[in-house]
């Protein structure tokens, strides 16, 4: 690799960009990659001994979102001391192996544990990716610029929940639709190698880890985290099963866009959060954006039955959703520079800890009630207690 530049032309900013959300579509698509498949995994692997039921389902979200997890703040932490593009190549390498060997798996348990090891890979490319963005822009660019790179990990999560039950579909099986993501995985990581402008220095006082993570601040943001990138996964995980299920004999295409709202509509509402930080200041933002959460989830639990309703709600939650991350994620980097990396995983960690809880959770509580309805007003209910606890967030 060359060697670092000093400061970036701004078409060298835009190519940041550019390879920045190209890993974030990457790496993304994994997140959501297996959620319109449950009938295909269901054929391979349900058997009278071992049922296949949603919670197992549930579990293969709660899989990669634990190594994801896990790996926030030691991939922060390797992209503040090694890089972050040296990062982001390693970490997509690891995301098209698990794919590939999930391609080739031949039961749920080994799919299972490739969803465990794509995990890490997903996990250290996100904060890569942020840490990227944050070393390259400038200040008057940065909301912005991390909005889109926002928006990109969006419209990898809900492109996949379009489109893969096409590639399922055309090619009568579901191995295909992974082989298709591994490969997404190597073409971005080669690209970024080989084209990604190098980032320049953006040194800071080192901060002690300690004292970084025992930061009131960082943890109000992760739980604003976990009731709006939180939960859009989960939501967006089990509304398609929903909607194959109430709508049968509806068009599947149909079914799999309008499912896949909520997470494509991130790719406007993301960007356009971090414009309207200048007006609204971050805690206001925020909290109208829990409310707005908290109404979709009460909308889908009240009119499940109800399409126009449906789409209604998943509208306002792409929306509610998607407007916090830049305010969220640049304020993390704002309180810690010297550990921007680190810090935004710690942000973005606590928010999957509701993935890992909430997937199977909602799973368990479909197949005990027999239907969505008490599981989505639970996660309404979250919404708002988050929102109510999201007003000690200081808007310096």
């Amino acid at each position: 690799m060359t060697s670092p530049v000093i400061t970036l032309t701004n078409r060298q900013k835009r190519t940041v960009l550019l390879f920045a959300c190209l890993c974030g579509f990457a790496f993304s698509s994994n997140y959501t990659n297996h959620a319109p498949l449950k009938s295909w995994l269901m054929a391979s692997f349900n058997t009278p001994d071992h049922p296949f039921t949603k919670a197992m389902f549930g579990f293969l979200t709660t899989a990669i979102f634990l190594t994801h997890a896990a790996m926030q703040i030691p991939g922060g932490f390797l992209a503040d001391k090694f890089g972050a593009k040296r990062v982001m190549v390693l970490a997509l390498i690891l995301v098209g192996i698990g794919n590939f060997g999930i391609a080739f798996s031949d039961s749920y348990n080994a799919v299972l544990a490739w969803k465990f090891f794509v995990g890490i890979g997903t996990g250290t490319s996100f904060v890569a990716g942020a840490r990227y963005v944050y070393q390259c822009i400038p200040t008057e660019k940065l909301l912005l610029y991390q909005g889109y790179y926002g928006a990109s990990v969006l419209l990898g999560s809900g492109f996949v929940i379009f489109v893969v039950p096409m590639v399922a579909e055309h090619y009568k099986g579901w191995p295909p639709t992974f082989l298709l993501t591994a490969s997404l995985a190597v073409l971005v990581c080669l690209s970024i190698l080989f084209f990604a402008p190098n980032p320049p220095d953006k040194s800071h006082p080192p901060t002690p880890l300690l004292q970084m993570i025992s930061n009131g601040q960082l943890w109000l943001l992760g739980l604003v985290q976990m009731a709006s990138f939180g939960l859009v996964i989960v939501l967006s995980s089990w509304v398609t099963t929903m909607l194959k299920e109430e709508y049968t004999h509806s068009n599947k295409l149909l079914i799999s866009f309008i499912a896949s709202l909520a997470l494509l509509l991130g790719i406007f509402t993301r960007p356009w959060g971090g414009k309207l930080l200048d007006k609204l200041k971050v805690r206001r933002l925020i909290v109208v954006s829990l409310i707005i959460n908290a109404v979709a989830c009460f909308a889908l639990s009240a009119f499940r039955t109800s399409l126009p309703a449906n789409v209604a709600a998943i509208i306002l939650l792409g929306i509610g959703c998607g407007l916090p991350y830049a305010g969220l994620f640049n304020r993390a980097a704002h309180i810690f520079p010297g550990r921007a990396g680190a810090a935004m995983g710690l942000v973005n960690m606590l928010g999957i800890v509701f993935i890992l809880v909430a997937a199977p959770l909602v799973g368990n509580i479909t197949d005990r009630t027999g239907n969505f309805s008490m599981a989505f007003m639970l996660m309404g209910i979250f919404a708002l207690l988050i929102c109510g606890v999201s007003l000690r967030i200081k808007n310096d």
